[in-house]
């Protein structure tokens, strides 16, 4: 049986309410507002985001992608922005999916079938960060069937990987279908800049030198840095500083403890750490950090 946008909806709605953001399966992410949003500040990391019911906009420095039902948004690599959910209510809350793209499959997937992997012979299409397209009806049964696998945990760990790999293999064969060979290919800026970018995620804490960034990228500094703030609006000093404060958030949930999250993080100076996170999020981080918790703990049982 075929599920089209409005099952999709549907079983977002219902799995939302059983696990809230974060579910079971790796890198499967839920959303779900009955209003309007203001600014909301993350870090996406490479995946693929479905909205099944409402609008949103996300902001990559001064362009704006926006996406409503049926449209999906494409994040090639780590990147910080700012979004706004713009249509939601009571009665057609916000409902979205997003998945993060495996890059180990996509290289598999690429390595191993290349040869049926065909297209028009073309210039390669200049590389984006983010693109929006309309989402295939063929990917609704796939990502229908990851979400009902939420039901059945001890399958989980053994098909869920299967379903992923199948819809990273359809987005090859559609419009994203260039976009995501440059992230495979190891060699592409893409990809270079990607593992920068991913680098900096998993050791945020770290001292940051550009020169080893680069190294790691296989380019020369002054290329890297030039390639890396076209491509997330960021020079790496600042998109590691954006990342650590996301992070700072996180930990905030759990943990009153401001200057211990701050030396986590890898800040030395606790006044400093208030000074940026208050710059990013409007609220310095023990007032924001009680703020949010209140909030969860004032929102009513998932049933």
């Amino acid at each position: 049986m075929t599920t089209d946008l409005s099952g999709l909806t549907a079983l977002i709605e219902r799995q939302w309410h059983r696990f809230g953001r974060e579910t079971p399966a790796d890198g499967l992410l839920l959303n779900r507002a009955e209003a309007p949003s203001g600014p909301i500040r993350s870090v996406y990391r490479p995946s693929f985001c479905v909205v099944a019911q409402g609008a949103k906009a996300t902001l990559l420095g001064e362009t704006a992608f926006r996406y409503a039902a049926g449209q999906a948004l494409f994040a090639s690599l780590d990147l910080a922005v700012t979004a706004r959910i713009t249509e939601a209510s009571p009665a057609r809350p916000y409902l979205a999916l997003s998945l993060a793209i495996d890059l180990d499959a996509l290289a598999d997937l690429l390595s191993a079938q290349a040869e049926t992997l065909t297209e028009a012979a073309a210039p390669a299409p200049a590389f984006a960060p983010l693109r929006t397209v309309t989402l295939d009806p063929d990917l609704c049964d796939p990502l229908a069937r990851l979400l009902t696998l939420l039901d059945h945990p001890r399958d989980l760990p053994v098909l869920a990987p299967l379903i992923g790999r199948e819809i990273v293999w359809r987005l090859l064969g559609g419009p994203l279908g260039p976009a995501l060979r440059q992230l495979g290919l190891p060699e592409s800026h893409a990809a270079r800049i990607g593992r920068a970018t991913a680098w900096i995620r998993e050791h945020y804490a770290e001292t940051l030198r550009v020169a080893d960034l680069a190294a790691r990228a296989r380019m020369s500094p002054a290329s890297f840095h030039r390639h890396f703030k076209a491509v997330t609006t960021m020079t790496p000093v600042q998109f590691q500083k954006q990342v650590r404060l996301h992070e700072a958030r996180r930990l905030l949930l759990a943990a009153g403890d401001v200057a211990g999250v701050g030396y986590a993080i890898g800040y030395e100076s606790p006044s400093q750490f208030s000074r940026d996170y208050r710059r990013l999020f409007g609220a310095p981080p023990g007032r924001d950090g009680a703020a949010i918790r209140a909030r969860l703990t004032a929102e009513p049982m998932l049933p």
